[in-house]
């Protein structure tokens, strides 16, 4: 038969062709410029800090009741040597309530690692760590109650409602992943503040923490919510670009909606987790090693560690402040001896197993890991074997993100009530966070009800000898 098809000379068929390749090329190029304009608008878009940063992101571990810290990491032998005795000065004008003599710990102190670090037997795992972390024997606060200072410690105010510490430093640095939240909170506490813990106030609502679970649910059932939609993707598509469409009509009619753009830009990070967050919570494709190392094999340290686990991944996935809540567990007004001892066992191995895998992958340089709780506890006794609250002085420790390791920084008296040498109050702490991130404390402020804010408020100085 006789062929009737045209045919092209070679040079019609690259001319031909070449205008098909440029109009993909084309096509390619503007779908990019699209995003780059959408990432570019988006409030969470990554940001430059004001200076070179030492630390990407942050991952809080806190112990929600407060730990003593003379029967964890601030060793006092007189406090031993004088068990029984009257305090031999006068007790803070404001306490929470009536406590006795001093009080022994009833758990054994030894020197660790070439830092020679004091730990009690409390945390044997992570007295193998003691040369990665820096220990600040001098924190203090100023409220001795649970809810004032929760508060405090994570938003600067003991007493106003203000954006807490992962909000701000998600408005000034935005995340590294734009499927992900910058600002997540595993397990959070619901008491003592509650939600005003991880909320954005009157910061953009996109700023707030995304909770995943609360401290009444087992880790391993906790999940971002309602992640997983039953609309077709194509037809969610459709309706959030109709939103998208309805706002700026509306916005060019009345003017903008802060509080509707903010629900739009939930919709829209809710659509693009869809596909990104449940990946990063599957903890299916972590070797059997890696889950023996945060201790997912021990019915006792499975629920912390899995939050620690799933720390990792979200902070390696570009989230830029992960909180870890063991809750609300180390309020020891009675049984001492019987429940730091269960809580320790709880936390300690799998929090070794964080710094141990983020070393080993060569994240621990670029994450700040922060330990602590809201406040610590008195060295006299309260009852017959408690202590009660001390906001005066106490420990929490660092490690990674430019921080110096193998350091003790700061003193308490001798048997471990005030804060004497080298203070840090949360202000500093605060302070110093936002500068190991690339951020100016004093120069990151949010302009509301006339004023501008700031994290810090009007405190705050950067402890420079902590810096590696």
């Amino acid at each position: 038969m006789f062929d009737k098809t045209p045919r092209w000379s070679r040079r019609e068929w690259l001319q031909r062709s070449a205008t098909g390749f440029g109009w993909l090329a084309l096509t390619d190029m503007l779908a990019r410029a699209a995003e780059a304009e959408q990432t570019s608008r988006s409030p969470l878009a990554p940001r430059p800090p004001h200076f070179p940063a030492r630390a990407k992101r942050v991952i809080f571990l806190f112990m929600h009741g407060g730990p003593s810290q003379v029967d964890t990491f601030d060793y006092k032998p007189r406090l031993s040597a004088d068990t029984g005795k009257p305090l031999p000065f006068s007790k803070p004008r404001v306490v929470s309530s009536a406590t006795g003599n001093l009080l022994r710990s009833p758990f054994a102190f030894k020197q660790h690692g070439q830092s020679g670090a004091w730990v009690s037997e409390l945390f044997p795992h992570l007295a193998q760590c003691v040369d990665e972390l820096c220990f600040i024997k001098s924190m203090h606060g100023s409220n001795s109650r649970h809810g004032g200072a929760l508060l405090e410690l994570h938003t600067g105010s003991d007493t106003f409602v203000r954006p807490s510490m992962g909000s701000w430093i998600s408005y000034g640095l935005g995340t590294e992943n734009r499927d992900l939240p910058a600002f997540i909170t595993i397990c959070p506490t619901l008491t003592h503040g509650g939600v005003n813990n991880y909320s954005s106030a009157f910061l953009p609502a996109v700023y707030q923490a995304t909770p995943l679970g609360n401290a009444g649910t087992p880790s391993r059932q906790v999940t971002i919510p309602f992640v997983k939609g039953t609309t077709p993707r194509e037809q969610q598509r459709l309706e959030l670009d109709l939103l998208a469409d309805l706002d700026r009509e509306r916005s060019v009619a009345v003017g903008k909606d802060a509080a509707m753009e903010g629900r739009i830009q939930s919709f829209e990070m809710a659509f693009r987790m869809q596909s990104a967050a449940p990946a990063v919570q599957d903890l299916a494709k972590e070797t059997a090693a890696t889950k023996r190392l945060y201790g997912l094999d021990d019915p006792v340290t499975e629920n912390f560690g899995r939050q620690c686990l799933m720390a990792r991944r979200f902070a390696e996935a570009g989230v830029r402040f992960v909180q870890c809540t063991h809750s609300y567990k180390w309020d020891q007004h009675e049984n001492l001896k019987r429940d730091h001892t269960r809580n320790a066992r709880e936390v300690d191995r799998p929090i070794a197993g964080l710094l141990t895998d983020l070393k080993q992958r060569g994240l621990l340089k670029e994450t700040l890991v922060l330990w602590g709780g809201e406040f610590g506890r008195t060295p006299v006794a309260q009852g017959k074997d408690g202590r009660d609250h001390n906001p005066h002085g106490f420990t929490m420790f660092l490690a990674g993100g430019g921080i110096k390791p193998g350091l003790s920084y700061g003193a308490t008296d001798d048997y471990g009530y005030f804060a004497t040498e080298n203070k840090v109050h949360f202000h500093d702490l605060h302070a110093t966070i936002l500068h190991l991130l690339g951020l100016d404390h004093t120069k990151l402020t949010y302009r509301h009800a006339g004023r501008d804010f700031r994290l810090t408020d009007i405190h705050g100085e950067v402890v420079r000898a902590i810096l590696s």
